[in-house]
């Protein structure tokens, strides 16, 4: 069998497979735009974040998506209701002490929030890795999480002013409060 260039049927299959990879690389783009938007929109400020630090949207998402499915395996639930007892009254604890040791209270804060993370089934971690591990869940809390840990961890040579010291406290009573409550039935995520 002999084809021209000319012949109507390889025109036409030209044309059909133009078509095809045309609609395919469609579906693909629309496919990614859609998978930009939901993570932005669910990450929110730790998307804008990750892009910095990855240096592209593209590396970021997939980092993003890397923290989705390692969250997910994970045994994430609720306090029990004695747990969430004692955790509020060493909140009111680590609280009371601020007026009188600020630095004290804000490192007992810190310590008492990954604590509480603990017991929620977030593993025990470097800080970065928690972060991100918290992310999938509350990312509204890390701008708060992370500059009231910078603030907690920071060395002793470079005191934290009694503000700086009165905002992480604030920041890790935003956190805990998120933290301790019940999460909402279809909320709550747990590996299955």
């Amino acid at each position: 069998m002999h084809f021209s260039l000319m012949d109507p049927r390889l025109i036409t299959g030209v044309i059909v497979l133009a078509l095809i990879v045309i609609i395919g690389v469609a579906v693909y783009l629309g496919w990614r735009r859609k998978n930009s938007v939901g993570l932005r929109k669910r990450f929110g400020s730790e998307y804008d974040r990750a892009v910095r630090e990855h240096g592209s949207a593209h590396k970021a998402e997939s980092k993003l998506a890397d923290r989705e499915t390692r969250v997910e395996k994970l045994k994430i639930r609720d306090l029990a209701p004695t747990e969430r007892v004692r955790f509020l009254a060493e909140w009111q604890t680590v609280q009371s002490r601020f007026v009188d040791h600020p630095k004290g209270a804000v490192t007992e804060a810190d310590e008492l929030v990954t604590s509480l993370l603990q017991a929620r089934g977030y593993p025990a971690s470097a800080f970065d890795q928690r972060a991100a591990d918290i992310s999938v869940d509350h990312p509204q809390l890390m701008e708060y999480y992370r500059s009231a840990h910078a603030i907690a961890v920071r060395p002793g040579q470079v005191e934290a002013t009694t503000e700086e010291l009165r905002t992480a406290m604030l920041h890790y009573r935003t956190i805990f409060d998120e933290l301790v409550q019940v999460q909402p039935q279809g909320e709550h995520k747990s590996a299955a």
